[in-house]
């Protein structure tokens, strides 16, 4: 039997998907994407008109509008600690010191949602401070 040698080029090995440098950030990034986007609808939901502050007829609706606009800025600033977070962690590479500030900012994120959870609270403690 006559084997002629095949003119194709030989496959180039190729590297698993774990070992593929930009796959892990493609995937945090597509993962974060709604998170963001849903943050922002709410901030802007939460937010209402800026002069609704000056224009309420009651210091009732200025203490509400306080804490409509307190709870929307601490949940975009938690939200950004958390993409900072998830994108450093994509990025780390197994790297201890970048995996602990991806940690770092993670926990910031945690602490700021807990806060603007617990911001309607100190707000309505406030208020009925004001009003004595």
């Amino acid at each position: 039997m006559n084997h002629r040698p095949s003119h194709r080029p030989s496959p180039t090995p190729r590297r698993p998907m774990a070992d593929r440098p930009g796959r892990r950030l493609t995937r945090t990034v597509r993962l974060l994407t709604p998170v963001v986007a849903v943050t922002v609808a709410a901030l802007l939901a939460a937010a209402g008109t800026p002069d609704a502050a000056f224009a309420a007829e009651s210091i009732q609706a200025v203490v509400n509008n306080i804490r409509s606009w307190l709870v929307g800025i601490l949940v975009a600033v938690a939200t950004l600690f958390l993409t900072v977070g998830g994108l450093r962690y994509a990025a780390a590479n197994g790297d201890p010191g970048e995996v602990e500030k991806a940690k770092l900012a993670l926990r910031s994120a945690a602490i700021g949602y807990a806060l603007a959870m617990l911001a309607p609270l100190f707000v309505t403690i406030v208020g009925q401070w004001v009003a004595v």
